[in-house]
Parts: C-alpha cells; structure tokens; sequence
C-alpha cells in the first residue's frame, strides 16, 4: 500500500517563533464617574488588574511584555530572526534526523539552515534547536519552509514539512535636509511625488482628531545649519508588484519638491530629479515551481511543474537542458527548444523526474541557454523531495 504522509501521524513535533523584540501589553481601560450607576467598580477592577501601572490604571500601556503572536509584517533592510525547534513527542527513539529550513522568494530559494548535518538519534522528550538569520533584499511575499526528514525504530522513512509566510512590502525613504545658508527659512512644502509604480505615504505628521500635526511644530523654521529628517513609506502598486521584470534593478521611486521662503519673504523652490533605488536583481530568467510533490517512491516517475520567467526587457528564444545528478535522474529528451519568450511573460513547463536514492533530496540539474545571446543559466537546489522506499513501508 501507499503512504500519505499527508495525513499519518508524526512522532516529532516542529515549532518555528520568530525572534523580535517584545512590545508592552496594551488594554482597552473603562471608567466612568462615581455618580454612575457601576461607582467605583471599574476603578477597582483596573487596580486589581496585574497588566496596568499602579497609579496610573487609566493609561493604555501596562507593565507587562507580550511577544509576537505571528509573523506578521517586515520591512525591507530588517534581519529576520527565526527559532525553530523539532521535539520528540514520542516514547521512541527515531534516528536520523534531518532539519532543512529554506527561504522562498518570488527570484530565488535560500538555505537558512546552519548545519545541514544529520542527527545520528533524537531520544524521547528531547529537542534540536537552531537560530536562523537572513538580511531581508527583497520585496514581495516571502515563504519560510521548514522541513524534517527522519527514521522510525521500524525502518521507515518520514518526512513532513510546515510553511511560514510574511510579507516584505513596504520601502523607507528618508530626506535629510540641511539649511547652509546665514538666516533662518521657514519650510512652506516638502513632498515625496511618486513614481507611476509606488503608492507613497507620508510619515512626518502626528494624528490628532481629525487633522495631522507636523512633527516638527506648528512653525516650521529652519535655523542657519540645522538640518531636518523627513521619512516616507512606499509600497509597490499591485499592478507592479505581481510583474516579475517591473521592480528589478534600479528603479525610480518619485522626486522630492521642496518649497521655502526666506526672512523677507522671498520664495524659493527645488525639485529634484527622478530618485532611484537599486532593487535586488532577479536575473534575466527566474525558475520556480509550481507544483511538486511531498513524497514519492524511489525509483519511480514523478511529475512537477517549473514556471519560467523572463524577467529581461528582450525577446529570448530558450533551450532546455536536463543534467543527472547523483541521485536525481530527468526523464525527457535534453536540449529541445522551448521557444520565443517576451519581455515578462512566462510559461509553464511540466517535467518527469525519478530518485535513486532515499531520504531528502535536492531537485538540481536544470540549465536554460538563451539562443540569440548565447547565455545560459544554470539552476540547482531548486526545491526539496522526501524519497521512500514503498517495500520498506509495506513491511512495516
């Protein structure tokens, strides 16, 4: 019979936490006045409250920490931190423990993992820790995938994997500028305008009521040598963000128009030209898949679905190349012509593929050569595979 690993019970358990600072719990306070009908009810309450400050209850910011309940949102520059745990909740001893933890980005798959090294065993109510770290390049949806390979008391081969996703939207801007003339001027405007490919917010302003304060004070002057920073968020408009070959590069985010008068009203204006920011690269071809399988059995066919991308601003007519690796074998004929691909589109490529060796496997061996350029691309570690053996599960 078959094994769906999908749905058998595992004897190892994966946590994954994402490492961040914690924030100070914050509560929703409710009082009224004491000829009300409640009293002194709600004021008691908020005293006997553990999270609130004593003597000031009525603040919204208590004493106590809270520590992230998902992943949530990261900004682009961050460092993302991650703790991942895999714990025995058996009273068997499993051998051969693998932790793989993979980073998938919409240009490219990144191994976190700091030791790819097997775990000989993992006795009962015992864990392996690991801490990983990655400098965030990207925007874009990013997906942290964690998966764990190991080998029951009875010979078989397991394996089940978790995904984690967060989002890299959001892009700083901050403008620093200096006042190096003699006299004082007072900052009548400065605006971010965006480019065509950015929604911009502005962050130099503090909501009260219905209208915003300026950070900087009701008269905004600027004295001989200050200098004043102005922060700005932008986010890729959705029509953008899903194109591959739109946001790579360098691309231009907008320019800052700055309007000011001097002590004797005299006005004067600066536009800069169009800023840019270098954006992380893609490369001319992206490779990812759209469709692979969990588990298969060794040295039996299986299928996945790779989509191509080219992420360029030229037409490239492209040659698919299929190349062994030790334990990974493609089924198909090597070197047939994919065709014509325009600037940002794509296509989906189905292909065959077997194993000849158990365990977790990299998917590795695929090469694409753009005929007119005469470039190839090479793709290895593409994505993961749990291999097993079938006889070996049925006797089990």
């Amino acid at each position: 019979m078959e094994v769906n690993q999908a749905k058998q019970e595992h004897l190892l358990a994966l946590k994954v936490m994402r490492l961040t600072k914690p924030t100070l719990f914050t509560n929703m306070p409710v009082t009224c006045e004491d000829r009300d009908l409640p009293g002194d009810l709600f004021g008691r309450l908020m005293k006997e409250d553990p999270s609130t400050i004593k003597g000031a209850e009525a603040l919204m910011l208590g004493e106590m920490l809270t520590l992230p309940q998902n992943f949530g949102n990261i900004f682009l520059g961050e460092t993302f931190s991650s703790y991942i745990s895999v714990h025995n909740d058996s009273t068997q001893e499993v051998k051969d423990i693998l932790v793989k933890a993979d980073l998938q980005t919409s240009s490219q798959r990144l191994n976190l993992s700091a030791s790819n090294n097997t775990v000989t065993e993992l006795k009962p109510e015992s864990c392996i820790d690991d801490v990983i770290h990655h400098e965030v390049k990207e925007i874009g949806t990013h997906i942290l995938v964690c998966a764990v390979s190991y080998t029951t008391q009875a010979g078989e081969k397991l394996y089940f994997r978790k995904f984690f996703k967060f989002q890299t939207d959001e892009v700083f801007l901050e403008a620093q500028i200096q006042n190096i003339t003699t006299s004082p001027m007072f900052m009548e405007k400065v605006s971010l305008e965006p480019s065509m490919m950015y929604n911009v917010t502005e962050l130099n302003t503090v909501e009260t009521g219905d209208e915003g304060t300026s950070t900087f004070g009701k008269m905004s002057y600027l004295q001989p040598m200050d200098t004043r920073q102005y922060l700005y968020c932008l986010k890729p408009k959705s029509e953008f963000a899903e194109k591959a070959g739109v946001i790579k590069g360098v691309t231009v985010i907008g320019k800052l128009d700055i309007v000011w008068k001097t002590n004797l009203g005299e006005k004067g204006r600066l536009q800069t030209s169009q800023l840019q920011r270098m954006a992380p690269g893609y490369g001319d071809v992206r490779l990812s898949l759209e469709m692979i399988p969990d588990t298969v059995n060794l040295e039996e066919p299986f299928d996945i679905t790779c989509k191509i991308t080219n992420c360029s601003e030229r037409t490239m007519d492209l040659v698919l190349e299929m190349c062994n690796t030790r334990s990974i074998h493609w089924c198909g004929v090597s070197g047939r012509q994919l065709g014509k691909v325009s600037p940002s589109a794509s296509l989906s490529l189905p292909l065959k593929l077997l194993s000849s060796v158990q365990g977790l496997q990299s998917i590795s061996g695929l090469r694409l050569t753009d005929t007119f350029l005469k470039r190839t691309y090479e793709y290895d570690d593409i994505a993961q595979v749990c291999v097993v053996c079938p006889y070996m599960s049925r006797e089990s």
